[in-house]
């Protein structure tokens, strides 16, 4: 589940901390845990975060190697769709 919170993060979704919990607010009454988080079993959250990561390459022009995200959308296989988020927002991250 941490891979879930990486992205939420990534997402710029705004978190804070409540009884040991990381809370995250999608909307003002839609607070969620990082367990209740469903980037990896949802296309309809996965999608709108690759959508981020290919419009913010074009919006900052940058050179940023998105061969693996594509290859995986091309796969419709939400798996490897979100292995390849993941693994490309800890590329940037470092």
């Amino acid at each position: 589940m941490k891979d879930n919170k990486l992205i939420a993060e990534f997402m710029g979704i705004e978190s804070y901390e409540f009884r040991g919990y990381t809370m995250f607010v999608y909307k003002e009454d839609n607070h969620r845990t990082d367990v209740d988080l469903h980037y990896h079993t949802s296309w309809d959250w996965l999608m709108p975060v690759t959508n981020e990561i290919i419009k913010s390459r074009d919006e900052q022009n940058a050179d940023w190697d998105l061969t693996d995200l594509k290859h995986a959308l091309c796969t419709t296989n939400i798996e490897y769709v979100y292995k390849a988020v993941v693994e490309f927002i800890k590329n940037q991250n470092t």
